[in-house]
């Protein structure tokens, strides 16, 4: 039986390789068809005219765009099939497969017999033969919808569907899901097969990377979903542990290019919560055929110049997370703006005007002053004001009125335009100007704050004396200039602070290129400043983008009002994908940044998905996790896992606990052993999760033990996942803040295969090691 078994799957192989032979066969005639149309687009340069040099750009770019994409090296490029039933209709979509979803009622006889009258190969990118009959189709496709929506219960034309495990051009094997086991079902007349215990375990399975795979051969119905929903409005979702939102979150994004590549095209921002997760999934979009099309950035680096590299603790986040910030930033900013003017201004002003001394005394720039702070606009866009009312009052001290009465407007106007004109382009007058009215930067007004006295000043009423105190020691890092680590808090502050400040307008001077002169050209751009292969576009002169067509937001939970409203900055004219588990949030008080979302979404329509099925952890530490989560969130279900193992969590006891700073000898022993016992007992990759204080320590403790194991800190390990997970001190996790036992959530659900939990003595372990906090 085994031997048949095997048969059975090797002819099988044998019959998808010969179908991804021809698929490559047809690949290597499309890449010359590209390379020709390269060629052909060069030689039409020679021509010189500018129509022609617009042609030649134009195809140079669409030809180079479709090389790219051809010649791009996929693990698996062919990956699924589906085997169908004929469909109530005959018409066919633009991708040359049938539409029809629902069987057609003579499709199956009435003795549950029925023959195979359509079959679908499904890949990265879609594929067509010579006669235009479908080889492969785009997984993005419509037709190739049932692959992924199908079920047992709802299999539509399904009768088989298969997924496809390739390296390079060899197809290495295949895994069946028949969906309509109660049919025979006949192929070119021989009876259909099914190879293998199911895709989907197969796929859950594999061993685990540093980096995510997309999961574009396992997803499911309910993910397929998310990924095809319209673009239109906003679209949430939730999902617990392991349902696959980050994914699912990516995949939507090349679907939305797929589907109108025009208005997405070097428009979609993905926003992750820290770099670890970006470096985690920056390959999922290059592996889906998308290079370059998708923005991927962490919270710490969505402003431009500024890298989130320091870490604050909770009682400090919370601070600089709260939506509070926005009214101490304004005043900071205003009172930045007087400490930054020379002492020596602020005491007058004296300028030469109709050839005599007119001077402006303390008092009367203190007047101008306040009345130029009396508007709204940004501090550094209200420079030009300041101007005009210190030239309003010099033109009154001087007399100007009385020389040039209005009796004659025109004359009256003149005279007044020549006054500024003399006063404003004095010395003098610059020279002050400059030194009263100062351009501020952001990050000069972050390190005024870290004066504690004047900070408490600026903060009257809406700060707390501690919070003052924990705020300006914070920001005391930074230098005079404000240069220096900045924590993910920090750069949302700073984009709030572009905001308040603003930024003189200056003009820009074009520089005349001398075929403007001759071929009446405005702009002459080549496809190479168009290449979509380009890590990401961004506006004319280096200008940082902060505007954006699609808006995908991950662990939406963990925003803070302040990031809420940086990243809504970036998505005002945006659709949003806003993906996320309150179960997970680490962010304190949830009722604050549900309102600072609503104002970064809007009042756009709202369109919701919850994601139910957990394909990460075996139901054994589901089941562990489940513990902690009636804890964190009484009433909360968790989502169902969908296999298991028969591995049950391991724990372990640390041992003496050291001194305050450093950990001891018998912790570090702890962690390196069981760690080494993981890494022995996986193929793939071990995560270390830590408290975040530990993190540097953990590093330490597990040098030397190779690149698949690593140590991260507890707000860190969101949205990772490893085939083997070591939690360290739970209590200590639990203890970080309020939302300590959510984290500790978090830490437990990381693993698709082991957990070992290692408990110190604030986990109060019993007799087996189980800490108090997971104990029934």
């Amino acid at each position: 039986m085994e031997a048949q078994d095997t048969g059975v799957r090797e002819r099988e192989i044998h019959a998808e390789q010969r179908h991804l032979d021809a698929v490559y066969r047809r690949l290597e005639e499309k890449i010359h068809e590209a390379e020709f149309l390269m060629d052909d687009a060069n030689q039409r340069a020679q021509v010189g005219t500018p129509g022609a040099l617009a042609e030649r750009d134009a195809q140079v770019f669409r030809a180079g765009v479709h090389l790219h994409r051809l010649n791009s090296e996929f693990e698996d490029f062919l990956f699924g099939r589906v085997d169908l039933l004929k469909g109530k209709d005959g018409v066919r979509g633009p991708d040359g497969a049938h539409t029809s979803v629902e069987p057609a009622d003579d499709a199956v006889r009435p003795d549950a017999t029925a023959d195979i009258a359509e079959t679908l190969h499904i890949g990265r990118l879609g594929v067509l033969d010579a006669d235009y009959t479908p080889l492969v189709i785009d997984w993005r496709a419509p037709a190739a919808a049932p692959f992924y929506r199908a079920t047992p219960v709802s299999p539509g034309r399904v009768v088989r569907r298969r997924v496809i495990r390739s390296k390079g051009r060899v197809v290495l094997g295949v895994e069946d899901d028949l969906l309509r086991p109660e049919l025979t079902a006949r192929l070119d007349g021989a009876e259909l097969p099914a190879v293998g215990d199911g895709a989907l375990m197969a796929a859950l399975g594999r061993a685990r990377s540093h980096t995510m795979r997309d999961i574009v051969a396992s997803i499911q119905a309910e993910q397929d979903e998310v990924i095809r929903a319209p673009a239109a409005s906003v679209t949430e979702v939730e999902g617990g542990p392991g349902t696959g939102k980050t994914a699912v979150a990516l995949h939507r994004a090349a679907y939305l290019l797929y589907q109108d590549r025009r208005r997405y095209a070097g428009g979609i921002l993905v926003v992750s919560p820290t770099p670890l997760l970006v470096a985690y999934t920056e390959g999922v979009l290059p592996s889906l055929g998308e290079e370059g099309q998708v923005a991927i950035r962490a919270l710490g680096s969505l402003v431009d110049g500024a890298e989130a590299d320091a870490h604050d603790p909770q009682p400090v986040a919370r601070v600089k997370g709260s939506a509070r910030m926005t009214k101490v930033l304004r005043r900071a900013a205003r009172g930045t703006l007087e400490l930054a003017a020379d002492p020596a201004a602020a005491a007058g002003l004296r300028v030469l005007a109709f050839g005599a001394r007119v001077e402006l005394d303390a008092e009367e720039l203190r007047r101008i002053r306040a009345t130029v702070l009396s508007g709204t606009a940004p501090l550094n866009y209200l420079r030009p004001r300041a101007r005009k009312l210190l030239l309003d009052a010099l033109w009154q001290r001087a007399g100007g009125p009385a020389r040039h009465p209005a009796t004659d407007p025109e004359l009256a106007a003149e005279a007044r335009e020549a006054f500024d004109e003399e006063v404003a382009e004095s010395d003098e007058f610059a020279g002050f100007l400059a030194a009263w009215w100062r351009e501020l930067t952001p990050r000069a007004v972050l390190a005024a704050m870290a004066d504690e006295k004047r900070l408490g000043r600026w903060s009257r009423r809406v700060l707390q004396p501690r919070e003052v105190r924990r705020l300006a020691r914070s920001l005391s890092r930074l230098d005079a200039a404000g240069q220096g680590p900045l924590s993910v808090h920090d750069v949302a502050l700073l984009d709030e602070l572009h905001v308040v400040l603003g930024a003189p307008a200056r003009p820009r001077k074009r520089e005349i290129d001398p075929l403007d002169q001759f071929t009446g050209l405005a702009e002459l751009t080549t496809a190479a400043d168009r290449d979509p292969t380009r890590r990401e576009r961004r506006p004319a002169d280096g200008e940082e983008r902060r505007d954006y067509a699609h808006v995908i937001v991950d662990e939406a939970q963990d925003l803070t009002p302040m990031q809420w409203r940086m990243v809504g900055r970036r998505g005002r004219h945006a659709t949003w994908t806003v993906v996320g588990d309150p179960a997970q949030s680490s962010w304190t008080d949830q009722e604050e940044a549900a309102e600072a979302r609503g104002e970064a979404l809007g009042t756009r329509p709202r369109r919701r998905f919850e994601l139910t099925v957990n394909y990460r952890n075996p139901s054994e530490i589901a089941e562990l996790a489940s513990r902690v989560l009636a804890l964190a969130m009484p009433g909360t279900q968790p989502p169902k896992a969908v296999r298991s193992t028969g591995l049950v969590p391991r724990f372990a006891v640390t041992g003496t606990a050291g001194g305050a700073g450093e950990a001891g000898e018998a912790v570090a022993a702890a962690v390196r052993r069981e760690a080494a016992r993981l890494l022995a007992e996986v193929d793939g990759t071990v995560g270390v999760v830590v408290p975040m204080a530990r993190r540097a320590q953990a590093a330490r403790w597990l040098a030397g033990l190779g690149a698949r194991v690593v140590a991260l800190g507890s707000l860190e390990a969101k949205g990772l996942e490893y085939d083997a997970t070591l939690v360290v001190t739970p209590a200590e996790i639990a203890d970080e803040s309020p939302a300590g036992l959510r984290v500790l959530y978090v830490a437990l659900t990381r693993a698709t295969q082991r957990l070992t939990i290692l408990s110190g003595e604030r986990d109060l372990p019993d007799a087996d090691g189980v800490p108090d906090l997971l104990r029934d």
